[in-house]
């Protein structure tokens, strides 16, 4: 299994940047690929932003491509994610979690962090 924990959430302005970290251990070699993911209050969890954990090609969604930027240190067991000219609407708790496969679902969870945009 894959444990994963989160840091680097926190309140900031509209306009503002947060980093957010994601620190994977445990059996790390199955990760495939590592994605951050959101939810706002009653609404869904939505996907972010995601890389492959080897290859550290990456995708967004359309609604933080060219703000958000998912790179992963080298060396380390650990992926960022880089929020830039934050907006009310990036409010949310957010989650990191790993897949074995390209084709299979993200099975371990992080315990989530809360940014929170104001205006």
């Amino acid at each position: 299994q894959v444990q994963l924990v989160e840091s680097g959430g926190g309140l900031v302005q509209a306009g503002g940047s947060l980093r957010l970290s994601c620190a994977a251990s445990g059996r790390t070699f199955r990760i495939y690929g590592l994605g951050w993911f959101r939810q706002a209050p009653g609404k869904e969890r939505e996907f972010v932003a995601a890389i492959r954990w080897s290859e550290r090609s990456t995708n967004y969604a359309d609604s933080v491509k060219g703000r958000f930027t998912i790179f992963r240190d080298n060396g380390k067991n650990t992926v960022y994610l880089q929020m830039n000219s934050l907006k009310p609407e990036d409010t949310a708790v957010y989650y990191c979690a790993t897949r074995p496969g390209r084709d299979y679902t993200y099975d371990s969870w992080g315990q989530g962090t809360q940014v929170t945009v104001s205006s």
